[in-house]
């Protein structure tokens, strides 16, 4: 009999995000799996939802459930006009749509794996009703949402209140950090947590498909194989733009600067402001680019990638970036320096030690970025790998 696993908190699959990356390949490395059924809830409406008409693979069961790598996929409507809460309303409804759903299937072994805090006021009387329903609540916590610059202060005091209720009604914490595990650990230990590290996955292979894409790519933006550095990431405060932009800039490098990220014309407002970078013709803010194969190809072309998180667990970015770039200067902070280990070349925000990295590493030997390259890909192949990752989540799901 196979396990049923419902997946919650990503708004669809194979979407430009973390969750969404996650659950695209789980389910993917789990297509022909014997052993689990996937239940995944997808947003029907709104911004991040997609519809199934437009992926490739999948196939329409009725106006709310598709299949898409043998997972079910069961769409949630959010009322709009609720802003910013549509999120949590958003989980509440998938929650009520899985219990509603197991028992009129009479599905008595289940999890229900839920990604993000989001509704830490509501947990407990989910997770009595799955508990009596014969299912279990695993929980990612993700990164400390509640330090994000972008939440004002109430916000804030939310997310941090809602990540203590949903630790304490979990009856595992998946941590996709060892950093974020031990603050789990740490933080909630008159909860005894129960906890494990899963890191999300990478691949090392060679882009395929996207030389044409790339090449227009390349003469919309003006610039050249391997002579540009790369940032790729949301675009907001604490990933450090400003520090890399500013750096970059006081860098002696004739190499571009390419900025990979979503549109916040404020914040880009007041980035130039204080940077003047618009007077720097080698900083390029070029979007967004949805295309897998496309970004791997710009990933594997770029002389550099640099990496400014520093709030959250392991970043989905990284990894593809540490996959398919020779060499990745990463922001110092204990997440980043987890994952990229001698792999990688680390830089702190204290004015001009970025700038100082920059005009080192373009000088490097092509003997000394292979072999960064090389220690890359063995450190994704080693620790990082799709089949590495789905293979623990099996094991988890399935008590082993």
């Amino acid at each position: 009999m196979k396990k049923h696993v419902f997946l919650i908190g990503a708004k669809s699959l194979g979407a430009y995000g973390g969750y969404e990356t996650f659950i695209n390949k789980l389910t993917e490395y789990h297509a022909d799996n014997e052993r689990i059924q996937y239940h995944v809830a997808v947003k029907a409406n709104g911004s991040g939802s997609l519809a199934p008409e437009n992926m490739a693979g999948a196939t329409v069961l009725s106006e709310s459930e598709f299949l898409y790598h043998n997972a079910r996929c069961f769409r949630v409507s959010v009322p709009e006009k609720l802003g910013a809460a549509q999120a949590i309303y958003y989980d509440c409804k998938a929650l009520a749509a899985v219990c509603d759903y197991v028992k009129k299937e009479h599905i008595t072994d289940f999890v229900v794996y839920i990604m993000a805090c989001r509704i830490g006021p509501f947990m407990r009387r989910y997770y009595k009703k799955i508990h009596v329903l014969g299912g279990q609540v695993f929980l990612n916590p993700d990164g400390h949402e509640w330090m994000r610059a972008k939440w004002s202060a109430p916000i804030r005091k939310y997310w941090k209140y809602s990540e203590k209720k949903m630790v304490q009604f979990c009856d595992l914490a998946i941590c996709d950090s060892v950093n974020i595990e031990k603050y789990i650990a740490d933080t909630y230990r008159k909860f005894s947590p129960h906890t494990t590290f899963i890191a999300y996955g990478a691949e090392t292979r060679k882009s395929v498909g996207a030389d044409e894409a790339f090449a227009e790519w390349k003469q919309r933006f003006g610039v050249e194989n391997r002579d540009y550095f790369l940032i790729v990431g949301r675009f907001v405060p604490e990933n450090n733009f400003e520090t890399m932009i500013r750096e970059f800039m006081n860098s002696h490098t004739k190499k571009s600067l390419v900025i990979v990220s979503t549109a916040d014309d404020a914040f880009l407002a007041q980035l130039n402001q204080k940077l003047h970078f618009d007077t720097d013709a080698r900083v390029k803010f070029v979007g967004t680019v949805y295309d897998a194969e496309l970004l791997m190809k710009i990933r594997e072309e770029a002389f550099a990638y640099f990496h400014g998180h520093e709030v959250g667990g392991t970043n989905p970015s990284l990894l593809e970036a540490l996959g398919a770039t020779k060499l990745n200067l990463l922001l110092k902070v204990g997440f980043n320096e987890e994952v990229g280990e001698d792999a990688a070349l680390y830089w702190t925000k204290e004015p001009g030690n970025l700038a100082a990295l920059v005009d080192t590493v373009d000088n490097m030997s092509e003997d000394e970025q292979a072999a960064f390259e090389r220690r890359a890909k063995t450190r994704i192949q080693t620790a990082y790998s799709w089949e590495f990752i789905a293979s623990r989540y099996e094991s988890v799901f399935l008590g082993e």
